[in-house]
């Protein structure tokens, strides 16, 4: 893995040199984009929108348009706003984890140590494991300043990328039914229901099954092979009275389909 950013964790006074990489990769299937009549690869240009002629990457900078007149900005102004934040995962406050909601989970990332901070990010897993708690921080990656937590597993410590409050939607907008729709015997035969289907959490079993299929078909099609189009069809409950679907779904025993 290469690293994606470098800095360090700032925590009390205490200063720890880290690499950032990312934690997770994507399962679906890279596809090319090609053009129908010759299977030739579609290109994209970046194009001065005055002369119409292609402009290479060196020649492109960033903008901010103030006043009707663009400011340019290189990546030493983007340093100089925060030289500090730029380079520091400054920790600010420590939380239990499950006080976050997962509404405002992002990206994961791993972070190792350099080498002479390799006692100072040992001490702080092992202070983060101890106490259970996360660490609230803060950072620039990209000339975008993130909040993340900084959380403990027993070799290495995660951040997460988490979103602001203002990033957030307000669901006021939504047209949501009120609680007072809910029946309460309704409401306890759906709680069997959960207790009946609830088991210890395994990601392991839970597969990109599609893209697995998806792959499946693209072979078959490669060795000539005329693939069938599945007919599907919506398959309507017997009843629409939601007390007999509810008795009817526990009286299915089949666990739950993953």
């Amino acid at each position: 893995m290469r690293p994606i950013w470098t800095g360090a964790i700032g925590f009390g006074l205490v200063n720890i040199p880290v690499k950032l990489f990312s934690a997770s990769q994507r399962s679906e299937l890279d596809f090319d984009m090609l053009d129908k009549n010759d299977q030739s690869h579609i290109k994209y240009k970046r194009i001065n929108e005055k002369s119409g002629k292609e402009v290479e990457w060196s020649h492109i900078v960033k903008g901010y348009l103030l006043n009707d007149k663009y400011v340019i900005l290189g990546d030493k102004d983007f340093e100089s706003a925060n030289a500090e934040k730029t380079k520091t995962i400054t920790i600010s406050d420590f939380v239990k984890e499950e006080e976050i909601d997962s509404l405002y989970y992002e990206t994961p990332y791993y972070l190792e140590p350099d080498k002479s901070g390799a006692r100072a990010y040992a001490l702080l897993r092992e202070a983060l494991l101890q106490t259970g708690k996360v660490g609230v921080a803060s950072f620039v990656m990209r000339s975008k300043e993130g909040l993340a937590i900084l959380r403990a597993t027993d070799d290495v410590i995660i951040l997460n990328r988490i979103r602001f409050q203002e990033e957030i939607r307000d669901t006021s907008e939504l047209n949501l039914p009120k609680k007072e729709a809910v029946k309460p015997a309704e409401l306890k035969m759906a709680v069997s229901l959960i207790n009946q289907l609830t088991g210890k959490f395994d990601i392991s079993q839970y597969k990109d099954t599609y893209t697995e299929q998806l792959l499946k078909l693209i072979k078959a099609k490669a060795k000539g092979t005329k693939i069938a189009a599945p007919h599907l069809k919506v398959v309507h409950s017997k009843t629409a009275d939601l007390m007999e679907q509810l008795k009817a779904s526990l009286g299915n025993k089949g666990k739950k389909a993953s």
